[in-house]
């Protein structure tokens, strides 16, 4: 795998979309709410990115898909489709939004709960969170990239709870998805040294119940085999001369 390295110009490019990114988020959160549709939040998400930020919602037609956002609700790994399903009390949500924005791409999700959740659905939220940071803290210049998976794993398997292994990160930047690929579990081969100047998606999707998954006929929802609860956080990163930087953080986090 070859990653490509941005230059400084480009990195502040990407810093800049990836501030876009993680502004669409901030938005949608108090809309996140009982008996809207996850249709309604992705028309206010197209409406934000591209009336409000000049932008461009890079899912839209990517491939096919049909929505500019993806909403995954409780069960569903990743890729779920926006459609005339009404969120209610208890539910849990992945939002992920990636925003094109002079060329460059800005790739972020995170979790909301819908009013009150289960402590144990909470815990999964909130481990999940902690397993993407845990793999942002290992990057840094001389590491290699499996030792992000190898740390994710490291801190998910004493907690009985698995990770999805057929979806990863990956390396982004003019590319919605370029090399390298990002594994959130501990493999053989190291991967590639890390060195300043790379960017890429760090989203682990981990599972209450067993890893399997499968796909639905729509060709892009993705759910638990067991019918288990899922989540996913997802941060764009970038390595830098001492460590790490975080694009997409929120409003709040900066």
């Amino acid at each position: 795998m070859q990653a490509t390295i941005k230059t400084p110009a480009e990195q502040a490019s990407m810093r800049e979309v990836g501030r876009l990114a993680a502004d669409v988020l901030d938005m949608i959160g108090p809309h996140v709410v009982a008996g809207v549709t996850t249709d309604e939040l992705n028309e206010r998400c197209h409406n934000y990115i591209v009336d409000v930020q000049r932008a461009i919602p890079a899912p839209l037609n990517y491939r096919g898909f049909p929505k500019s956002i993806c909403t995954s609700v409780n069960h569903v790994v990743c890729h779920g489709i926006p459609s005339d399903r009404r969120l209610k009390q208890g539910d849990i949500i992945n939002i992920d939004v990636t925003v094109i924005k002079d060329g460059w791409h800005g790739d972020t999700s995170r979790m909301f709960t819908v009013g009150k959740v289960n402590p144990a659905v909470q815990r999964l939220v909130d481990v999940t969170r902690e397993a993407m940071w845990t793999g942002i803290r290992q990057v840094r210049p001389g590491t290699h990239l499996g030792d992000i998976g190898a740390a994710i794993q490291a801190m998910i398997d004493p907690l009985h709870l698995s990770i999805v292994r057929e979806y990863c990160g990956h390396g982004i930047g003019r590319i919605f998805h370029e090399d390298p690929q990002v594994l959130h579990y501990r493999q053989r081969d190291p991967g590639i040294e890390l060195v300043p100047g790379m960017t890429f998606t760090i989203e682990p999707m981990i599972n209450a119940g067993k890893r399997d998954v499968k796909l639905l006929a729509d060709g892009w929802t993705v759910v638990t085999k067991d019918h288990s609860l899922s989540a996913q956080w997802e941060h764009t990163v970038l390595v830098t001369d001492s460590g790490y930087e975080v694009l997409t953080l929120s409003a709040a986090e900066r």
